[in-house]
């Protein structure tokens, strides 16, 4: 079945890369009225703080808050419980942190909701896609294949109660495979034909990304970079409904 062209907005995340609120506000004014996911990143997040976060849910955009929590199991709870106080859509931890950390995040978000609210998706970083074999084995240690290591924290993640997962968009259907449909992958690494591959290694265009089966898109330069970014967006949601 084809995608509407709501549906095909809904499942791409625009990174919001940006050093400031002002320079972000810049893009989103751009972008009004395109019912997309707004991704909300470290550099950003830092510097315009919770906020920035809730003003954007208060002007009805759906918001994926990527900080890749990694800590003690206690920590991440905190951080659980304050992002999911803010009203974020979907955030995400590393599941090298392991199973008490990912369910330490989930016990965070649980003791949030007593105050009402919407329940977040929390999902697991896997293996970042600019992560290459070489760099897999050789510096952060890990044998094996990329994607027998996505696979395990995949697995990892599910078993924890987690929603889904950071994938590449070569991952996805092997990592369906194995933890079933109803499983989230978020993918980064999306590129449309004729962008520049910037620091990613495993990258797919919006389309096939959507063949493989993602739930969701992550696309940053390619809109934020280009000169008319919601041209760009709406080349990639026309791309998405012609799938």
């Amino acid at each position: 079945m084809k995608l509407s062209r709501e549906q095909a907005a809904g499942r791409v995340m625009v990174a919001l890369d940006y050093p400031d609120a002002k320079a972000a506000e810049r893009l989103i004014e751009e972008l009004k009225g395109i019912p997309c996911y707004m991704k909300v990143g470290m550099q950003l997040f830092y510097a315009a703080g919770p906020s920035f976060v809730e003003s954007l849910k208060k002007r009805g955009y759906y918001v994926f808050l990527d900080v890749k929590m990694h800590d003690i199991p206690n920590t991440v709870k905190g951080g659980a419980n304050s992002v999911t106080r803010l009203g974020v859509d979907m955030f995400n931890v590393h599941a090298a942190g392991g199973t008490a950390m990912m369910e330490a995040a989930l016990e965070g978000v649980e003791q949030a909701m007593i105050a009402g609210g919407t329940k977040p998706s929390v999902i697991a970083v896997t293996q970042l896609t600019s992560t290459s074999q070489e760099v897999l084995n050789e510096q952060i240690g890990i044998t094996g294949s990329v994607e027998s290591a996505v696979l395990r924290y995949a697995e990892l993640a599910k078993a924890a109660g987690l929603n889904g997962v950071v994938a590449s968009p070569s991952e996805v259907v092997a990592i369906k495979e194995a933890c079933g449909v109803a499983f989230q992958t978020v993918t980064p690494g999306i590129r449309p034909v004729g962008a520049a591959l910037n620091d990613q290694s495993r990258i797919m265009t919006p389309s096939d990304a959507l063949r493989q089966g993602t739930d969701f898109m992550v696309i940053g330069r390619p809109i934020t970079a280009s000169p008319n970014p919601r041209a760009a967006l709406e080349s990639i949601i026309e791309e998405l409904t012609q799938a």
